[in-house]
């Protein structure tokens, strides 16, 4: 499988060089060449496989022969190990669970299976040495800093933004030590991110061998795609259409979701939900896509003003606008509507969705008025112990404290205050 950049102005990579590279060299992100439907028979039979097999089949063309299929399934394996739970919470409404990895968070998976990619390209060279660089609004960073923990070869620089993530987040960036840094931003997420795709472009950084574990690495990326088939694994029996509602920051969840209908999943719709970060509702409505600075919300992991996965997207569907009315919806929602939303849940069902979640199921809520007989899934992206300050007090509950959670509290923050890119370029030189 060979890899394009999608302003065509770089030259095709294979998947092991798109992976170590992060962004192609003309500032755009990777696509794969090719995408061929799986057959149908895999899709008939699919309630009778395990995740690791149905995984295996969604990501073994974009992987190739560069990862033989024996390590390959071992990847896989140790990227899936944690369920990944519908949960019924109205008639012919769920939420499908992705928190139940190591940071409580649905980018455990593309952590886990980014680290253990990167670590088998580098497995023969000892002297190889890679500098993962990732921005966060949320749960990235966490994810990314577990999923790289003592990975031999590989250093982990991690910017946040001050005070716009919650403490749960931050303790996990920011407490592990080892070969994992955390750099604290004076800005928005849209600055830490900015910083990370300059210096992926600065030639005076060419030396330190740097790479993404955001979601605009295909490694991130193209694993996200495994929760959408393990949604319909468990819906099947409904035998109704299906839409998938994704509360999206920078895009990667429902951009993969969307791969994995080219693959030929049977999806009817797929809704991104957002906050008052709504860039792409309003594209959508009036053709133009013009981002806007990011907006602080409740719902923190989704600011984002403009979305690093949307032009994936726009590519799946050729930039035509009649191509995405389809099956493709986008909703913006209030932090008001958010927490009015949060409170019908869990009045109705005793359902306890965090702020990300909430969202999702906004948007999934929309859509199915506007298709009935269908069923529908939200992703609920995050534990709600993530985010304590706005679950609880909303809610009248006290959440009990899990134990992945438990591990980071008692650490000491340790992080490095920068304020500008040539800060951040100071500290990879040094």
């Amino acid at each position: 499988m060979k890899y394009y950049s999608l302003n065509h102005n770089a030259p095709n990579v294979s998947f092991q060089e798109a992976v170590i590279n992060g962004l192609a060299p003309d500032r755009s992100l990777y696509f794969p060449e090719n995408i061929a439907p799986l057959p149908e028979t895999f899709f008939e039979n699919i309630e009778t496989l395990s995740n690791e097999a149905i995984a295996f089949e969604a990501i073994k063309q974009f992987v190739g022969d560069e990862i033989p299929e024996k390590e390959l399934k071992q990847i896989i394996s140790e990227t899936l190990c944690f369920d990944f739970p519908a949960v019924k919470v109205e008639e012919d409404l769920y939420s499908l669970e992705l928190f139940h990895g190591p940071t409580m968070a649905f980018k455990d998976v593309g952590a886990r299976f980014m680290a253990r990619c990167l670590a088998y390209f580098n497995r023969n060279n000892p002297d190889l040495h890679n500098t993962v660089l990732v921005a966060t609004s949320g749960d990235t960073g966490g994810a990314v800093a577990s999923g790289f923990l003592g990975v031999k070869g590989v250093d982990v620089v991690i910017l946040y933004p001050s005070g716009k993530v919650s403490d749960v987040q931050e303790r996990q960036l920011t407490t592990l030590g080892q070969n994992i840094t955390a750099l604290e931003v004076d800005g928005v997420f849209d600055d830490c991110q900015d910083m990370v795709k300059r210096a992926f472009l600065d030639e005076d950084l060419k030396s330190q061998n740097l790479t993404s574990a955001n979601s605009i690495n295909i490694a991130r990326w193209l694993p996200q795609m495994f929760y959408i088939f393990f949604a319909y694994k468990q819906l099947k029996r409904e035998n109704k259409p299906l839409i998938i509602s994704c509360p999206s920051g920078n895009f990667g969840n429902i951009c993969a979701g969307i791969m994995a209908k080219r693959l030929g999943l049977p999806i009817a719709r797929f809704v991104a939900s957002t906050n008052a970060n709504d860039t792409v509702p309003r594209f959508l409505e009036n053709g133009a896509y013009d981002p806007q600075p990011s907006k602080a919300t409740i719902s923190n992991a989704m600011d984002v003003g403009n979305p690093s996965n949307f032009i994936r997207i726009q590519e799946l569907y050729h930039n035509d606008l009649t191509e995405f009315e389809k099956d493709f919806s986008s909703y913006a929602f209030t932090d008001d509507e958010t927490k009015a939303a949060m409170k019908r849940i869990y009045q109705n069902s005793k359902y306890v969705a965090e702020p990300h979640g909430a969202v999702g199921y906004l948007g999934l809520k929309k859509e199915m008025k506007l298709n009935p007989g269908s069923a529908g899934v939200f992703l609920e992206t995050a534990h709600p112990i993530k985010f304590p300050e706005t679950v609880e007090p909303l809610l009248g509950i006290k959440l009990e404290i899990p134990a992945q959670i438990k591990s980071v509290l008692g650490k000491e923050k340790k992080s490095i205050q920068i304020n500008s890119y040539d800060e951040l370029k100071d500290f990879l030189n040094n």
